[in-house]
């Protein structure tokens, strides 16, 4: 199915597409597409296991805690081993980095053929598995710097050297979204014929749309600015639409447009969204749909990472939406 949506459109998989991609770069390898079709197969994995969760008793808490502190959910931790079980065989990866993970995993060097760094947050938004919520597998993609002996050190690059980037919805159908640097495109997982089918190529995110994203419960402990502007929105009627996962909210703004924010607070005064393998995927798919992100005030693909954890402030979607919330930060 093509963007306009005709059932008589020629089927194209995600697949096609990569490889249709790769043809463009005459000294492709071929190596990227192989990342690629890992990530799809744990996607189509990680899918089936979420439908079966609480068939399979896989809800709730796993009792143990991430490195973030976090409780980790059962489903965490199946989506974290099947993304490592798909992409541990690529002979392309050098290194894995999940934030289920203390450490980045190192496969091999880069003399051993180890070309990319692949990072992820296996499931965003468990917590809400349990009242049958939508949640998504966060991935980038960097290229790996043979000279750096630190696996750290290789994957604390600044968003705008990401090779590619992109997320997977689990709801009521499985969506792919993906940049390769060169515009959106959206996927969804056809169940009977086990591939992911174009479904809209070229995504543009709205200029503006009144309505904005954010966890209203915790507003007192915003900074003034954020204050000011929900007051503002308020006054200007604006609507409120908060799913609680990264995925499931961005994907909306993506389609519908607006605004997503999520403010530092007293407890997390540097923010709570990772840097690595959250803000950044999703500020370079929100950027070449046309959007805008920014960290503070400073664009979040500009941000220069120093630890693999990293957290940060993060405003994205629609450009004018965003100028908005930036005129009553400054």
């Amino acid at each position: 199915m093509d963007q306009s949506g005709s059932s008589t459109s020629n089927l194209f998989s995600l697949q096609s597409h990569i490889l249709a991609e790769e043809s463009l770069h005459p000294g492709a390898s071929g190596d990227f597409s192989w990342i690629i079709s890992a990530i799809s197969l744990a996607g189509k994995a990680i899918a089936h296991r979420v439908r079966r969760a609480r068939l399979e008793n896989a809800l709730g808490d796993e009792g143990s805690t991430n490195v973030q502190g976090e409780s980790q959910q059962r489903m965490d931790l199946i989506a974290n081993d099947i993304l490592m079980r798909c992409l541990g065989t690529r002979a392309s990866i050098a290194v894995l980095a999940s934030e289920e993970d203390e450490e980045p995993t190192i496969l091999r060097r880069g003399n051993e053929g180890g070309k990319y760094c692949v990072l992820f947050d296996p499931l965003d938004g468990s917590s809400t598995l349990d009242t049958n919520g939508a949640v998504g597998t966060i991935f980038t993609i960097l290229r790996n710097d043979h000279l750096i002996e630190s696996a750290e050190r290789t994957v604390c690059q600044p968003g705008r050297k990401q090779i590619a980037a992109g997320y997977i919805l689990y709801g009521p159908s499985t969506a792919f979204v993906i940049t390769t640097g060169s515009g959106v495109d959206l996927f969804e997982l056809d169940p009977f014929i086990g591939s992911f089918i174009l479904v809209k190529r070229g995504m543009r995110i709205p200029q503006a749309k009144r309505i904005y994203s954010v966890n209203e419960a915790y507003s007192a402990s915003f900074p003034q600015g954020y204050q000011e502007y929900l007051k503002w929105a308020h006054a200007n009627q604006y609507s409120s639409r908060y799913i609680g996962s990264l995925c499931a909210d961005v994907h909306r703004i993506l389609i519908n447009g607006g605004v997503f924010l999520y403010p530092p607070t007293t407890s997390h005064p540097d923010g709570k969204l990772r840097l690595l393998y959250e803000a950044n995927p999703m500020a370079m798919i929100l950027e070449q749909a046309g959007g805008m992100s920014l960290s503070g005030s400073t664009p979040t693909l500009d941000v220069q990472p120093k630890k693999l954890h990293e957290r940060v402030p993060l405003v994205l979607g629609s450009s004018d939406e965003v100028k908005a919330v930036m005129r009553h930060l400054t």
